[in-house]
């Protein structure tokens, strides 16, 4: 009993300097996004710690143009709804800030190539989010009658809709799966709610294709370790292989078509606009030369 004092000036001295550490007193818990998010002295960052609504609107100046065809559907508070899902998982908290940008502008690039109608305008990088759906559908409407797991449902249709643009019935079956949404029953949900179109195209970007195979999150970040196989398939970690995972062989492999020049354009560009100078821009920006981990049309995204 004679040590209880000197062990409670022990536990007093331990919280005083756990509080001195704390966010108060300069040097912080923990310092890598996530990590320790439990504690009450975790530095829990989020993407709107760096990304802020005005680099939105500088991002996609001219989405609600009285010409644009998705005029009024996408918005700031939208994505970073649908971002908030992903951040414990690492989109835009994993490493320091400047890879929490780069993966957020690279993310973006991808959504904004695919959803832009600027090659018809000047300055053609400022017109992504354009579209929210395919405006010319083809192929019976994207139905793979073939896929028994994911039945195409009768009078639907599963054209290109949301910011990755999804189509085929299984893409919207395995996607609407992960986000917990039946977009088999209602692919019209991403053509009508923007959080849930973001959250869908950023679950993409999160998740591989197939086991053994990286995300293009991983592969961006650099968590994703290539093997022999990928080093000889041209496959690096960095912006290329994300198109590589995202858009398969409909833009990689093929030599430096427009498709992927425009794609890495707008990454350049997002990057200049959220401060980031393009030398920063990260290694093997292109797949031009890479093997495609999925050679098909019908691989998960556009």
């Amino acid at each position: 009993m004679r040590r209880a004092p000197a062990a409670a000036f022990l536990l007093l001295a331990l919280l005083a300097a756990a509080e001195a550490s704390g966010p108060e007193g300069g040097e912080q818990a923990c310092d890598k996004g996530w990590e320790r998010s439990g504690s009450r002295l975790c530095c829990k960052r989020n993407i709107t710690d760096f990304f802020k609504a005005r680099h939105f609107e500088e991002l996609f100046p001219r989405r609600n143009d009285t010409i644009a065809h998705a005029a009024g559907f996408w918005d700031y508070p939208a994505f970073i709804a649908a971002a908030a899902l992903f951040e414990p998982r690492g989109f835009g908290t994993t490493g320091g800030k400047e890879m929490g940008v780069r993966e957020v502008a690279a993310f973006l690039a991808h959504v904004g190539a695919i959803t832009s109608c600027g090659r018809f305008y000047p300055n053609p990088m400022a017109w992504g989010l354009c579209y929210k759906r395919e405006m010319s559908p083809y192929q019976n409407f994207y139905c793979d009658d073939s896929n028994e797991l994911y039945r195409c449902v009768e009078g639907l249709q599963y054209y290109g809709r949301g910011g990755e643009a999804l189509f085929l019935n299984y893409n919207y079956g395995i996607i609407g799966k992960g986000i917990k949404q039946d977009l088999l029953s209602h692919p019209e949900l991403l053509q009508q709610n923007a959080t849930l179109a973001f959250e869908a195209a950023i679950w993409r970007w999160m998740t591989p294709v197939k086991w053994r195979q990286p995300s293009a999150h991983d592969a961006f970040v650099g968590n994703w370790k290539p093997s022999k196989n990928d080093l000889l398939s041209k496959r690096y970690p960095g912006f290329g292989t994300t198109m590589n995972i995202m858009r398969g062989d409909r833009i990689c492999g093929q030599g430096f078509t427009d498709e992927m020049n425009n794609t890495i354009s707008h990454y350049i560009y997002y990057l200049g606009l959220m401060g980031v100078n393009h030398e920063h821009s990260g290694r093997s920006l292109d797949c031009a030369d890479q093997v495609v981990f999925n050679p098909s049309s019908k691989s998960l995204g556009s």
